[in-house]
């Protein structure tokens, strides 16, 4: 691998199979790479081939080279000479091209009379590539100060503004499927079948040895009964199982094992454990917890009118 060109084919080589992998390996949001670490092999081994691949043709040409005469050797040097000089001349004529200047051999045509101890000036003319710029900002500024200023297009509030708004509706889009953005205070009640079975499995496999498979209680305070130690409602039970118990006893802090999604699934099937029966339930701990944001019912008393007795009637009775 003696030739720019050799490199440039296995970089190539490797771009086009990193896409192929990641248009064909299934990995849902992630990168085939990170979901699924064996592609990093398959992705090496395409570069080892590549490689091998170049050494034996450059070997193949070398032996072939090493075949031919001492004439025929030279003529081949020539001509391989030749075609690296013409390989990148287009990009070096496109550079003088927009440079416009005159080769240091024709500079004399160019000289102006100017002469400061010894130096001299040059009239080149101005690249091209700044004229056509500086043509470009003008018709940008015509464009600009009709639309602006004669017209009265928006406002520079107005597009800041208009901004805003859609980035924030970008943001509502995105936390939809972001759900490991929830926190104690974003978190609302999971009721997706779903999300309440991921919710059970990860119950199971780490509360259920404090608080029993049926929430009833052990170690852990009973998670069926009405009773909450630190409060109830998705929020409570999203932060304390994500920041833990009570200081120095109580739950630890699951938020370094379980993402947030987790702990929300989590936090949704402890609700749906409210009101259920468990086989040894635990004796109550903590306070009943009532949602301040629950609807208050008022209960009307019906007012029941006084009997009123007519003086008079009495006292002709009497």
């Amino acid at each position: 691998m003696r030739s720019t060109a050799s490199y440039i084919r296995v970089i190539v080589f490797l771009l086009i199979t990193y896409l192929l992998i990641e248009i064909t390996v299934e990995s849902g949001e992630q990168s085939a790479f990170i979901a699924q670490p064996l592609t990093w092999l398959v992705l090496g081994m395409v570069l080892l081939f590549s490689v091998a691949i170049e050494i034996s043709l450059e070997a193949l040409r070398s032996i072939l080279f090493r075949s031919l005469s001492p004439d025929a050797q030279e003529r081949y040097i020539l001509a391989e000479k030749a075609k690296k000089e013409k390989q990148y001349r287009w990009i070096k004529n496109i550079y003088l091209k927009l440079l416009d200047s005159k080769p240091v051999e024709k500079e004399e045509e160019i000289i102006l009379d100017h002469n400061y101890d010894g130096i001299k000036e040059l009239d080149n003319n101005l690249p091209p590539w700044w004229v056509y710029g500086f043509y470009a900002t003008i018709i940008f500024g015509v464009i600009y100060l009709i639309r602006f200023h004669l017209y009265n297009d928006y406002t520079q509030k107005e597009e800041y503004e208009t901004e805003v708004a859609e980035a924030k509706i970008a943001i509502e889009e995105y936390k939809k499927t972001a759900k490991d953005l929830v926190d104690a205070n974003t978190v609302t009640l999971l009721t997706d079948a779903a999300d309440i079975n991921a919710g059970k499995a990860v119950f199971t496999t780490n509360c259920a040895a404090c608080h029993k498979a049926d929430g009833g209680g052990g170690i852990g305070p009973n998670l069926t009964d009405e009773y909450w130690i630190l409060g109830g409602g998705i929020k409570n039970v999203f932060r304390t199982i994500s920041e833990g118990g009570r200081d120095g006893k109580g739950m630890v802090a699951w938020k370094q094992t379980l993402k947030p999604a987790e702990i929300a699934q989590v936090a949704s099937y402890v609700i749906t454990l409210g009101g259920t029966t468990p086989a040894e339930p635990k004796e109550a701990q903590g306070e009943i917890w009532i949602d301040p944001d629950a609807p208050k019912t008022e209960t009307i008393k019906e007012e029941v009118p006084a009997s009123v007795s007519d003086s008079t009637s009495v006292a002709v009775n009497q």
